[in-house]
């Protein structure tokens, strides 16, 4: 059983068939689609230069797997080795792979089935917003994440006033220094900042009409965002026995802790990653959910051990504003962060980033070829990373 029809999950089983799985393959996910990209979302299909279809993953329909769509698991019952789902069924399993990934956190005066509140997590969530931003409304975005960040940049795109509250600062998780070139290209592009605020209060009763932040300042808008980071969809298997803490806690081979035949992988899991002293770790990004829902596979038909240990360098993007934000390693765990080429002036630099003086991490704007050799350096375990090698 693979629970979550999503990329990790769909890598997964197409990594249980390559290395020979011949048995019953089952892969549920509570969306009625078959797997798609999700980084698209906030961007292109947002802004209408694709479509649903153009999003869908490859290998999807072409997998030898019994599909089970628009089905939610709701309970997990290890001694029976059994699946419960919210229709009533009852699904056995010999081997699991957990990948029900991450879904958006919530405020509890900011609620989604208010009529003109938005959140962004599935293709139908990205379509409706869409319709409602053909016609230039007034956005306002809660959270200055990644999501929040990229939506801003596309509703501006399509002619939308756009205004972000925020109680961190933009890409917050990217360090001080991104932080204040993605302030300066958000409030360049005519996004109205209010950082460090909160929502006091809604207005209107029948749909959204705006807020009062906790500053008093009055906000009038047509539709709002919330974007304010992702929790792992575990609830389905509290009680189950499983070791859950912000995610399904793994070993270093990604196999639950204390189970035997069920490993986790994309957003759900952590696990302590070797690359970074064994810090247990969960990342929600898109080249993460691709490499581990393998080695999930891997360690499932294989058990842990020294051969299925999964250690990989993290890396991400973000494209807002015409312009390529890219990483390497773990930034936010960065003490100092130090431009190595280019200039912050340009919005086109190269920046290493330090902890107690060890490399941890490194990020750009536009000079994506600079980060090859830092991606290397912490592969490698280099403690450090001398600038004049490593720049290009």
């Amino acid at each position: 059983m693979v629970v979550g029809a999503s990329l990790a999950g769909l890598r997964a089983a197409e990594r249980l068939r390559k290395e020979g799985f011949r048995g019953e393959l089952i892969v549920m996910g509570s969306e009625e689609h078959l797997p798609y990209d999700r980084p698209p979302l906030s961007k292109e299909l947002l802004k209408g230069e694709r479509e649903a279809g153009d999003i869908a993953l490859r290998g999807g329909a072409e997998v030898d797997a019994e599909w089970l769509l628009g089905e939610t698991a709701a309970g997990l019952d290890l001694s029976a080795r059994v699946i419960r789902t919210e229709s009533g069924r009852a699904l056995s399993f010999d081997g699991l792979v957990i990948a029900t990934g991450s879904a958006p956190r919530r405020l509890p005066n900011l609620d989604p089935e208010l009529p003109g509140i938005f959140e962004l997590r599935t293709l139908e969530h990205s379509l409706e917003l869409r319709t409602h931003l053909r016609r230039s409304p007034h956005l306002l975005v809660v959270g200055c994440g990644f999501i929040g960040v990229e939506v801003a940049s596309t509703a501006r795109a399509l002619g939308a006033e756009v205004t972000v509250v925020s109680l961190d600062p933009p890409l917050a998780i990217a360090g001080e220094l991104i932080s204040g070139v993605c302030a300066a290209m958000l409030a360049d592009h005519g996004v109205n900042l209010h950082i460090g605020r909160t929502v006091a209060e809604v207005l209107g009763d029948d749909r959204f009409e705006g807020v009062v932040l906790d500053n008093g300042t009055r906000i009038e808008a047509d539709l709002a965002l919330v974007a304010v980071g992702a929790a792992p969809v575990t609830g389905w298997l509290e009680g189950s026995g499983l070791e859950l803490n912000n995610g399904v806690l793994c070993d270093s081979s990604c196999a639950a802790i204390g189970v035997e035949n069920v490993v986790a992988a994309g957003d759900v899991a952590r696990w302590p990653n070797p690359v970074f002293d064994s810090a247990p770790m969960r990342i929600e990004h898109w080249t993460n959910a691709v490499e581990q829902g393998s080695a999930a596979a891997l360690t499932l038909l294989n058990g842990s051990g020294p051969d299925t240990v999964y250690a990989p360098v993290p890396s991400f993007w973000s494209d807002h504003f015409g312009t390529r934000l890219q990483s390497v390693g773990l930034p936010a765990l960065a003490d100092e962060t130090t431009v190595v080429d280019g200039s912050l002036e340009e919005r086109r630099f190269v920046a290493a980033c330090r902890r107690d003086g060890r490399l941890v991490g490194a990020i750009t704007y536009g000079m994506p070829r600079g980060l090859l050799k830092y991606r290397l350096a912490l592969a490698r375990g280099e403690p450090s990373a001398p600038e004049a090698s490593l720049a290009s």
